[in-house]
């Protein structure tokens, strides 16, 4: 039974009339259909004893079609109104539909309210994102070798940064070096902005790649991911230039003893909140606990970031299957900040990285 059918036997289950679904990334994973259609409408209708049908702005039609998608695909030119077309539809299958599932997570409040002016009794209370979250949250064998494929090339994109790193070279420079390189290999995307931080601006977690020049004595952090065939990789490494003292050594082997240690201890059985504690508690004895600002990590598979939280509080029990970033860091402001992560999956004994590039502090210059 596909994804999609699975879906539709649990709106019927639910006694749903209908399920609204609208976020592009759970559209690729129930139809194999992905796009971003901006401030355009896409959306996949499923029924409980109907086919379903995706609702798709006129340019995405045929590209739909390509995918081999078996079911009715209808489109709209930019002037139609979407949401009465839409409605149309829905209504040659049910007239009046109360019960519906939806997104609660990524449906907007605008698009909802359109959805009501076309159904004013429908009841949009039943939200599907817990749902679809535990649809994607196992990771069959075949999800499991697009991963590792994925994560081949960002061990690939690690050695061509690496090799491009110099001494007054700027981050953006390298970003664009690494990106080229796999763009040769027929690697088109990235699965997030390649993040290059050197010196003391790799202590701001979510800094953006920029101009800055790499300077002597100082490290640069990699955080980078591929997409392949729909899924994608996510791993962070951060290197020396020239020589370090011994306040950014120190920074670096306590974040390296919480990577590996939480590595190792993850496998079935172990919550996620054990599992960032055991990195978290490493980086506090050290004294380091109020730079480590995030969480251990996140689930991903075909998003970056995914269900679900490897953080304190959630209880959730690790299973065969699950993928999730470990990535502990310690950011201290006009110091230094270093980030190590790889993406794991869950084994029957422990767990599995999808990058493998060594984690031991690589000199460079």
């Amino acid at each position: 039974m596909s994804q999609l059918d699975k879906l539709q036997k649990l709106v019927a289950d639910n006694k749903l009339d209908i399920a609204y679904i609208s976020d592009p990334m759970t559209i690729n994973y129930l139809t194999g259909f992905y796009s971003d259609p901006i401030e355009r409408v896409l959306a996949l209708l499923i029924f409980p004893d109907n086919e379903p049908f995706l609702f798709a702005p006129a340019l995405e039609v045929e590209a739909i079609k390509d995918t081999g998608w078996k079911y009715p695909v209808y489109g709209y030119l930019d002037h139609e109104a979407p949401f009465s077309m839409i409605a149309d539809q829905i209504k040659k299958r049910n007239n009046n539909p109360i019960n519906w599932g939806i997104e609660q997570d990524q449906l907007t409040v605008s698009r909802a309210s359109s959805l009501k002016a076309q159904f004013q009794d429908a009841d949009l209370s039943f939200d599907l994102t817990p749902v679809v979250q535990a649809f994607r949250l196992i990771k069959s064998a075949e999800e499991i070798e697009l991963l590792n494929e994925a994560g081949k090339w960002a061990d690939f994109a690690f050695k061509v940064g690496f090799e491009a790193v110099k001494i007054g070279k700027t981050e953006q420079q390298v970003a664009a070096e690494l990106e080229y390189a796999l763009k040769q290999h027929g690697i088109s995307q990235m699965s997030f902005d390649t993040l290059i931080q050197a010196g003391t601006h790799a202590a701001e977690p979510h800094g953006a790649t920029s101009s800055k020049a790499i300077a002597n004595n100082e490290m640069v952090l990699f955080d980078l991911g591929t997409i392949y065939k729909g899924y994608i990789s996510d791993a962070s490494r951060t290197i020396a230039v020239g020589t370090l003292n011994d306040k950014q050594k120190d920074i670096y082997n306590v974040t390296l003893e919480a990577q590996l240690t939480a590595q190792d201890y993850a496998k079935p059985g172990v919550t996620a909140a054990e599992l960032d504690k055991v990195a978290r508690d490493i980086i506090t004895k050290a004294g380091y606990g109020d730079y480590f600002i995030h969480r251990l990590g996140h689930g991903m598979g075909m998003s970056e970031h995914e269900f679900p939280s490897i953080m304190e509080g959630n209880d959730l029990v690790l299973q065969p299957g699950m993928c999730f970033s470990i990535e502990p860091g310690i950011y201290i402001p006009e110091v230094a900040g270093v980030r190590i992560e790889d993406c794991v999956h869950i084994t029957e004994t422990g767990c599995e990285p999808f990058t493998h590039t060594s984690k031991e502090l690589t000199y460079l210059g």
